[in-house]
């Protein structure tokens, strides 16, 4: 297994199926045009088999941090460790960026999710409350 660094569209676009849905062109080009977003794309004989994507946030009183975004991995080729391989590769390069940490989020009922991070070293943070809004796409 050989993880890759993503910077072209062309590359994301071949990857495709690893995200929930299609990659959109224009946000897909916006998301790769910032140096603070990351995408890291795991291969098996040169073909896409599991991403990770990763975005620093920097705040005024703390500094920065890496907020891994979204994970997914092939269905044939979970359990075999890509995942994990992802989630520390990306710990790696918030290291090499001179981030203080990584974060996550995922559901509590979520169980390969959470095995594959706290693999990854993620802890779980206890009596935490995740709040969301949801915009209308006019």
């Amino acid at each position: 297994m050989e993880i890759r660094r993503i910077t072209r569209a062309e590359a994301v676009q071949d990857a495709g199926h690893l995200f929930d849905v299609s990659p959109l062109p224009e946000a897909t080009e916006r998301f790769l045009a910032d140096e603070r977003h990351h995408l890291l794309i795991a291969y098996v004989d040169d073909a896409p088999v599991g991403m990770v994507t990763g975005v620093e946030m920097t705040h005024p009183d703390k500094g920065t941090e890496m907020f891994l975004y979204e994970l997914g991995v092939d269905e044939p080729f979970r359990g075999r460790g890509v995942g994990r391989a992802l989630a520390s590769a990306l710990a790696d390069l918030a290291r090499e960026r001179n981030c203080y940490g990584m974060w996550v989020i995922t559901d509590e009922d979520n169980v390969a999710a959470r095995a594959t991070y706290c693999r990854a070293g993620g802890v779980p943070e206890e009596k935490q409350v995740v709040l969301v809004w949801t915009f209308d796409q006019a």
